[in-house]
């Protein structure tokens, strides 16, 4: 991953760029991830981190230091990618209908594999690629907020402040999240599984 001309806008901008650079840095694998999801493409990812980079960086005189710099680039990353054609060609409306079971809240892939066997790493390996394919299913209001609370482990007070939305909303959207992945998930279990000869 090379991002480096957003150095060369630190000197276009009365910036102390050390200053700028502790505070993003540390998040650059944070935002990637997030980007990588969201774009699903690692070139596409890597010029929205880019993009987000400058962006905060022509800002960051504006950023009241002792606040939360996290959500601040969080929020210039997903507003930069709802503005960019990908971004906007994907949003999609999520009805407030979807139906949510009352098993509570489960971990998706139940059962931590304790002993480290080839056959227990290629079980596991398994599970992750079926989270994998029903995340890329996922609408992409619901995914953003999946990626900054489990992946990320974001609090819900930061993803509220980087959606702009009520912390309820916020509940709500990872609910049903949690909710579709559970049920995409079992389904999947359901599927008779073969071998091809």
């Amino acid at each position: 991953m090379t991002l480096l001309p957003w150095r060369r806008a630190v000197q276009k901008v009365d910036v102390k760029p050390s200053t700028f650079e502790e505070l993003a840095l540390p998040l650059l694998p944070a935002l990637y991830n997030v980007a990588r999801w969201l774009t699903r493409s690692g070139n596409d990812a890597e010029d929205l981190v880019q993009e987000t980079f400058v962006k905060a960086l022509a800002g960051f005189t504006g950023f009241e230091q002792g606040t939360n710099f996290k959500a601040w680039i969080f929020r210039i990353l997903r507003n930069t990618y709802l503005t960019s054609r990908s971004g906007l060609a994907a949003r999609r409306t999520v009805a407030l209908e979807d139906e949510l079971d009352d098993r509570g809240d489960v971990s998706l892939l139940d059962g931590a594999i304790d002993r480290q066997t080839p056959e227990l790493n290629l079980l596991r390996l398994a599970d992750q690629a079926a989270v994998a394919e029903a995340m890329e299913k996922l609408p992409p209001p619901l995914l953003e907020v999946v990626l900054m609370c489990d992946v990320e482990e974001m609090k819900y007070k930061e993803i509220a402040a980087v959606l702009e939305v009520p912390i309820g909303t916020v509940m709500s959207r990872i609910a049903r999240a949690r909710a579709y992945l559970r049920r995409l998930l079992e389904e999947d279990q359901r599927q008779p599984k073969g071998w091809n000869a």
